[in-house]
C-alpha cells in the first residue's frame, strides 16, 4: 500500500518540532525515543506499518489544541489515533508525521439521566461509558466486537456500529454533540445534550463527545437458527425484514466461522453451513411474539436447529461464539477483515458470488457479518509469510467491495476507508463527486496536514498535499 514520501525538511526538524511540543505538554506525554515510537507504528491493519516522527498523549481538549496549533505552524501533518483498533489502516502513520493519541483523555464528564444523555472525553472505551451508567440501569447502544478496547474518538470517526446497530443505529444515531479542534487549534462545539441539534459536520480531533443512553430493556432473548445453505440463510434474513419485525440484532456466521469458534469457544454451536443468531427484546410477552413470528418465517426455510434461550446462562452460550469470532479465526489463519454493506435483499447473490471468487482466488473465505442492516465482514484467509498472497488477498477484497457497490451498496460501513479502500473511492464516487469531498477538505485544513494521505486516492490529492 503506498504511503506520502515523507517531507525531508519536516523529518530535519525534529528535534525543533519536539522542543514545542514539549514546552506545551507534560514530559511524558511528548514521545520521540524510536523504540518507543514503534508502538505507534501501525493499527489493526498490521500489515502496513511506519514509526511516527513522534507520538504524543495529551489529556485535554486544551493540550490537543496546543499540539495542534504548532502541529499547523510547522507543517507537520497530524494522525489521531483512538486505541489503534482500525482496521482499515485509519491511524497508519507516515515517518514525517505526528501521532496524536487521545487514550488519556478517558473522563465521564457529565451524566443526566433526565436528558439521557452522557458526555465524556474521546478516548474512553466503548464499553467503558455504560460501565459508567449500567448500574443506574442505563446502557449506551452501539456495541462494536471491538467494544472492550476501541474508543470514541475512532467510533465517531468511523461511524461504527456494532451487533445491535438494527434496532438502536450505529454512531451518528447515537451522537448527540461534540467538541473538536480543527487542525490550526481552533476548538469548536457543534451539537449539545438534545436530539437533533443543530451544526455542520467538521473536519478535526474529537476531544469530547455528548452521547444518547438508554433505559436497559425489560428482557432480552436470542435464538440460533442454523442452515445447510448460506443463500438460504440470507433469504431468512430478507423475510424477516421484510414481515416488518425488527429485532435488537440478526448476526450471520457461515461454516469455516461456525468451525473456528467452536474449536475456540466451545459454545455448543451445531455444525451446519450457516446459522443466524437473532435477538428481541422488550417485556415477557412482547419477546415471545416477536419469536413466534420469526420462528415461522424461519421454519419455511426449513432449517437444521432452531434453538432458543432458556435462561441466561444459555443466552450467553448463544453469544459466545459471536463474540469470540474474529479472535478465534486469527488462530487458525492470517486474515484480512472487510467491511462492505449491501441492501439485505442481496445477500443471497452476494454471499453465492462470494464463494464463486473464493474458488477463483483459491483463498478461504469466513463470513460474520451484521446481516439484519446488510453490513458484511468477509475474512479472507491468506498466508502471510507466502511471497504475495497478501496481495492476492487484497485483489480478492477489492472484488468483493467492488460487488457490494454493484448490487447497490457501498464501500464500507463502520471501518472507515482509511487506506484500505482509499483507492477503490473511484468505484463508489466520479470525479465530480471526488473533486466535491476535496474542496470540503480544502476549507477546513487548507494545508492538507490532517491525515492528509487517507480516504483519497493519493494521485487524486497530489498536487493539494504539495501545497
Amino acid at each position: 500500500m503506498q504511503m506520502p514520501i515523507p517531507n525531508a525538511n519536516v523529518l530535519a526538524r525534529k528535534a525543533t518540532i519536539a522542543a514545542r511540543l514539549r514546552a506545551v505538554l507534560p514530559g511524558d506525554a511528548v514521545i520521540t525515543d524510536p523504540a518507543e515510537t514503534r508502538a505507534y507504528e501501525c493499527d489493526a491493519l498490521t500489515a502496513y506499518a511506519c514509526a511516527p516522527l513522534a507520538a504524543v498523549l495529551p489529556r485535554s481538549t486544551a493540550e490537543v489544541a496546543a499540539v495542534l496549533k504548532i502541529c499547523h505552524e510547522e507543517g507537520v501533518p497530524v494522525v489521531p489515533r483512538g486505541s489503534g483498533t482500525s482496521l482499515a489502516g485509519g491511524a497508519l502513520p507516515t515517518a514525517d508525521c505526528v501521532v496524536l493519541g487521545v487514550a488519556r483523555m478517558h473522563a465521564v464528564l457529565e451524566t443526566d439521566y433526565d436528558n439521557r444523555f452522557i458526555r465524556v472525553q474521546s478516548g474512553r472505551t466503548n464499553l467503558s461509558v455504560t460501565g459508567a451508567v449500567e448500574a443506574d440501569g442505563w446502557f449506551y447502544a452501539p456495541d462494536p466486537s471491538s467494544q472492550l478496547a476501541c474508543a470514541i474518538a475512532g467510533n465517531i470517526a468511523m461511524n461504527s456500529g456494532g451487533a445491535h446497530c438494527l434496532k438502536y443505529g450505529v454512531t451518528t444515531n447515537n451522537l448527540l454533540g461534540v467538541t473538536l479542534v480543527q487542525m490550526d487549534g481552533t476548538v469548536v462545539e457543534l451539537g449539545g445534550p438534545w436530539l437533533d441539534a443543530g451544526g455542520m459536520d467538521l473536519l478535526g480531533v474529537v476531544t469530547e463527545a455528548t452521547l444518547r443512553i438508554l433505559p436497559k430493556p425489560e428482557g432480552a432473548r436470542p435464538v440460533l437458527v442454523g442452515f445447510n445453505s448460506n443463500e438460504v440463510a440470507g433469504t431468512c434474513v430478507s423475510d424477516i425484514i421484510k414481515a416488518g419485525i425488527l429485532p435488537v440484532a440478526i448476526e450471520f456466521m457461515d461454516r469455516p466461522c461456525i468451525r473456528a469458534t467452536e474449536a475456540f469457544a466451545k459454545a455448543g454451536y451445531p455444525d451446519c453451513e450457516s446459522l443466524l443468531i437473532i435477538e428481541v427484546e422488550g417485556s415477557p410477552a412482547e419477546i415471545d411474539e416477536q419469536l413466534a413470528r420469526i420462528k415461522a418465517i424461519a421454519m419455511t426455510h426449513n432449517p437444521v436447529e432452531f434453538r432458543e434461550a432458556a435462561d441466561e446462562d444459555q443466552a450467553r452460550r448463544i453469544w459466545l461464539g459471536r463474540k469470540s469470532a474474529f479472535g478465534a479465526m486469527g488462530q487458525i489463519n492470517d486474515y484480512m477483515c472487510l467491511d462492505g454493506t449491501i441492501p439485505v435483499s442481496a445477500l443471497p447473490f452476494v454471499l453465492r458470488r462470494i464463494g464463486e471468487m473464493s474458488q477463483d482466488f483459491g483463498l478461504d473465505v469466513g463470513n460474520v457479518f451484521h446481516a439484519g442492516d446488510g453490513n458484511m465482514h468477509p475474512l479472507i484467509l491468506f498466508n502471510a509469510n507466502k511471497p504475495g498472497d497478501l496481495q492476492l488477498c487484497e485483489a480478492f477484497g477489492a472484488e468483493i467491495l467492488k460487488l457490494c457497490v454493484e448490487v447497490g451498496g457501498c464501500l464500507t460501513g463502520e471501518h472507515g476507508v482509511g487506506i484500505e479502500k482509499r483507492d477503490l473511492m473511484t468505484v463508489q464516487f466520479n470525479p465530480t463527486d471526488l473533486e466535491a469531498q476535496l474542496r470540503v477538505k480544502d476549507v477546513f485544513d487548507p494545508k492538507w496536514l490532517l491525515n492528509p494521505a487517507k480516504v483519497f486516492p493519493l494521485e487524486a490529492t497530489a498536487s493539494r498535499r504539495a501545497v
